[in-house]
């Protein structure tokens, strides 16, 4: 009897696209509400006087923290910028082709844009201050990294906005940093400091194309309408892919300039080093790449003082890196012992370090102080134990899940500090179930809800099904919540979490 063999199925690379592709629309797509997230999206982008009132605020802030060179207060001026509504609503207009929609954001980013600049430049004028510190400069070299950050933090950004993820914009607010670069333009500006005035704008500009055209990718692929032809899609994503290229090509060259750098500066330590006696130790070298010739300042502790030390070492850097230079070494003689060099560097690193360490004790209270909205005398520190607590004031729109994000921003900035931040006691989040499990929403509901009762210390009210209350206070009770439950089986697939007394 003959024998029939099964066909089997086809697993073509077209079939799996295919299979990819319909996976990706109904999974994916299919679950977005596009029509409430183009709404949100629209009326972030609208002039108004909360928009403006904060972004004068944030440029405020921004150009003091940059004067002050206190990276705390800059952060401060990120979290505050509402420079990301206009911006994502340009991607979002430009993926649907809402010509309208992109002229009003378009001019809202322009109006924003000139306030904060022209605001800066005003405060520079009349400060006292006018010196360009590390902050200032940190902002005026854009190159290839600050391009992929930007890219990941738009990525992240628009993502959050089509999901619903709203808390996860103010870690993105941090990262692409858009307003210390405005307020850098209005620095170079007040001062007539071109470098710093083109070299700041342009890492603005990076940051704002990046994000614009990232968010309107993301926003294409999860299938958001559009009314172009195809023809016109093609054209305008191969705009977006020349621009992309466009801006790489100076910041991969303004990387390369920056890594020749790196390496000059280890063969200028080396020759510096080479000029004196093997006991010796460099303790610090500082380098201005823009002077002519360039100018290197080196402290060195050694046992034996070298004369000519300045002209060896300038003569064999010239050689290294070929490049006139001008090279100043202050040298410090320590004794014979041939450890004598090493502990005064040590000495002096351990005071510069015990320095360091009282300032950023001092920053981190600072930035705690401005992400609770309260003055620094609020925030408890306990420098020997490194633990920082401080309880936050409400902001206008802030959720739970907001508040978490700030705390997490601040300890990954600090992880040697144990920092807790007190929200106020907002409305908890519901914990959708499906079929007796706890969706994905539902898990990230359940962390802010422990996350909220372990900060503020009540227990929380539970209200659902007998079994879908029970698994959500186990999880509760597990992470040191004190939970009440009430049973109601008429309810949704849903529990409902509300505060509670703490007598109750």
């Amino acid at each position: 009897m003959p024998t029939t063999e099964t066909p089997q199925p086809s697993y073509s690379f077209g079939h799996v696209v295919t299979s990819l592709r319909a996976w990706w629309r109904i999974n994916v797509v299919g679950t977005v509400d596009q029509a409430d997230v183009i709404e949100n999206r629209r009326a972030e982008c609208d002039i108004s006087a909360r928009y403006l009132f904060m972004l004068a605020m944030s440029a405020g802030i921004a150009v003091l923290g940059l004067l002050l060179s206190s990276p705390a207060v800059v952060i401060g001026a990120m979290l505050l910028s509402p420079l990301m509504d206009p911006i994502m609503g340009l991607g979002f207009a430009l993926a649907i082709g809402d010509y309208s929609w992109m002229k009003r954001a378009a001019m809202s980013l322009a109006i924003g844009t000139a306030l904060a600049v022209a605001l800066c430049a005003v405060i520079v004028f009349l400060s006292p201050l006018q010196t360009v510190t590390s902050e200032i400069a940190a902002r005026t070299r854009p190159n290839l990294f600050d391009l992929g950050v930007a890219f990941f933090s738009a990525l992240a950004g628009a993502y959050a906005m089509i999901r619903g993820r709203m808390g996860t914009v103010v870690g993105v607010a941090i990262a692409t940093a858009l307003m210390p670069p405005l307020a850098v333009v209005g620095f170079g500006l007040a001062t007539w400091n071109g470098a710093v005035f083109w070299g700041a704008l342009g890492l603005y500009v990076t940051n704002l194309l990046s994000i614009a055209l990232t968010a309107a990718v993301m926003a294409r692929l999860y299938g958001f309408r559009t009314s172009l032809s195809d023809r016109q899609t093609q054209f305008q994503t191969f705009v977006i892919v020349v621009v992309f290229i466009a801006l790489a090509i100076p910041l991969g060259l303004s990387l390369r300039q920056i890594a020749w750098e790196a390496r000059s500066t280890q063969k200028i330590r080396s020759e510096v080093l080479d000029a004196f006696d093997s006991r010796s130790v460099l303790s610090d070298v500082k380098i201005n790449w823009d002077s002519e010739p360039i100018q290197i300042d080196a402290t060195v502790f050694t046992p034996e003082l070298e004369p000519e030390a300045e002209g060896i070492a300038a003569r064999a850097i010239a050689r290294e890196i070929n490049r006139d230079v001008d090279i100043a070494i202050i040298q410090s003689k320590v004794g014979q012992d041939e450890d004598a060099a090493e502990e005064a560097q040590l000495a002096a690193a351990r005071a510069r370090e015990e320095a360091a360490n009282l300032r950023r004790a001092e920053e981190l209270a600072t930035r705690l102080a401005l992400v609770a909205g309260v003055t620094e005398r609020s925030v408890t520190l306990d420098r020997e134990k490194r633990q920082a607590f401080v309880t936050a004031r409400p902001l206008d729109g802030a959720t739970l899940e907001a508040y978490r994000e700030l705390e997490e921003r601040i300890i990954r900035t600090e992880p040697e500090w144990s920092v807790s931040l007190k929200p106020p006691a907002r409305p908890l989040p519901d914990v959708p179930f499906e079929e007796g499990e706890p969706t994905e929403a539902g898990q990230v509901a359940l962390d802010i809800i422990a996350w909220a009762a372990q900060r503020i210390g009540v227990p929380v009210i539970l209200s659902g099904r007998a079994g879908e209350v029970a698994q959500v206070a186990d999880f509760l009770e597990g992470e040191g919540v004190e939970t009440r439950a009430t049973v109601d089986e008429r309810a949704d697939e849903a529990v409902t979490a509300s505060w509670g007394a703490p007598d109750e």
